[in-house]
């Protein structure tokens, strides 16, 4: 018997029912969204409908990348931005963040849907789908932005003109407020989400208009959000992906859907865990876990995490590296799973 299976066997023998452990390698939770006021692209074209959106401007979005990318609105990201934003986006890329699945997004038009904008004091709000701890910059375009040309660094101010960590969260919102400068006719507003606990970042673009009056572009609803989910291939119970939207332990958008599809699988978007096969030397791995946090035998709950989520305080997460957790008697034990190859295979 391998000593994997020695443990779990050890646990099955005390009666111990499963600890409640997302086994991640680069980030303890996930965190999704995208400004929605002022309204971002991608954000106006998901609530006009991913497959009959009525601007021109979403639909050449369409017409660019397909509908997945409005139902995957809230993924615009990089997973190991690590605050690089300008060394990593290209110009002319900076409202996709250089993935090529969003390439929609920097078309260079003036008919994006755009909001109504006015210089001084105002609030933003930025929906999370997953909320975390991190901190939101909002950059406005200089005085002669061109909208018809391709969106580039040196048409954003060098400093935000907004600046927040940890702001409140308000039903299902980041909630901050900025003082915006004075300009006039249309601009953008760039918005980069940095998260504190892992090296990804969120970006939007969102644009504006100064002095026309109207009226905004709508946000998507709670009831379209919910309602298009299905068709997303965002993963929430896991890290929002490297560039080309693939989870650090190799997911794609399309493997993230079978998983969430799975009978045995994840309601808040955490599949349940199963024996990993096939790692490589020092993977880690957590066995899986018991529901609500309980300890075996009465004991009290031990909480561990790496990192504070913030937010409303719903996701709780545990990355182990090269270890298998085991709860026993309200006590946190770590049992060092190793592997090799022999013959072609790997055990313990």
């Amino acid at each position: 018997m391998t000593a994997r299976r020695r443990t779990v066997a050890a646990l099955a023998a005390v009666g111990a029912a499963p600890l409640v452990l997302t086994a991640l390698a680069a980030s303890p939770a996930a965190a999704h969204g995208s400004m929605t006021d002022p309204v971002s692209r991608i954000a106006a074209c998901h609530a006009e409908g991913p497959e009959s959106p009525k601007s021109a401007a979403c639909k050449a979005l369409v017409a660019a990348g397909g509908t997945q990318p409005l139902y995957d609105w809230n993924e615009v990201n990089i997973g190991d931005a690590a605050g690089r934003h300008r060394q990593i986006v290209p110009d002319g890329k900076l409202c996709s963040a250089g993935r090529d699945k969003y390439k929609g997004l920097d078309l260079p038009r003036a008919d994006w849907p755009a909001s109504p904008m006015s210089a001084g004091d105002r609030t933003f709000r930025y929906r999370a789908t997953a909320p975390h701890k991190g901190t939101f910059e909002l950059y406005l375009t200089k005085e002669g932005y061109d909208p018809t040309k391709p969106l580039k660094w040196s048409d954003l101010e060098s400093e935000p003109f907004a600046k927040v960590t940890d702001p409140r969260l308000e039903n299902g919102a980041y909630v901050f407020s900025g003082t915006v400068p004075e300009r006039s006719g249309r601009h953008l507003v760039y918005a980069i989400w940095q998260r504190s606990d892992s090296p990804e970042a969120f970006y939007s673009c969102s644009d504006v208009t100064f002095g026309g009056g109207g009226q905004a572009p709508a946000a998507p609803t709670e009831e379209q959000i919910a309602e298009n989910a299905e068709k997303s291939t965002v993963d929430h119970g896991g890290h929002g992906g490297d560039e080309h939207g693939h989870e650090p332990g190799g997911k794609s958008g399309e493997q993230q859907a079978a998983v969430k599809s799975a009978p045995a699988g994840d309601k808040g978007g955490e599949p349940a865990a199963t024996a990993p096969t096939g790692q490589d030397e020092g993977a880690g791995s957590a066995e899986s876990a018991a529901p609500g946090g309980a300890t075996p035998n009465g004991g009290a709950t031990e909480e561990v995490a790496l990192a504070d989520t913030g937010g409303d305080g719903t996701t709780t997460a545990v990355a182990l590296s090269g270890a298998a957790a085991v709860l026993f008697g309200g006590a946190v034990v770590l049992t060092t799973v190793r592997r090799r190859a022999v013959g072609g295979r790997h055990r313990a």
